[in-house]
């Protein structure tokens, strides 16, 4: 099992980390990956300046919910 963390901090919220946890949603059904997969809310990941922060493993992104599919394809090994 694989956590992917979305911050939904008050920056984040207010650029759309609801729309990317959505996203990310949608992607794991679209790629039957639910058993492997867990989309947590997560508080300031230190990117406050960008877009929204995500976390996989150890590394945080700034995505946009259009990012998401592109994003999650290349850094989910199972994809």
């Amino acid at each position: 099992m694989k956590d992917i963390y979305v911050c939904v901090g008050s920056a984040c919220h207010l650029k759309g980390s609801y729309d990317v946890i959505e996203a990310i949603r949608n992607w794991i059904d679209e790629n039957d990956l639910k058993p492997d997969l867990t989309v947590k809310a997560s508080f300031c990941l230190g990117q406050c300046t960008s877009a929204v922060s995500i976390k996989i493993d150890d590394q945080i992104y700034s995505v946009l919910a259009k990012d998401i599919p592109d994003l999650l394809s290349k850094t989910i090994c199972w994809s």
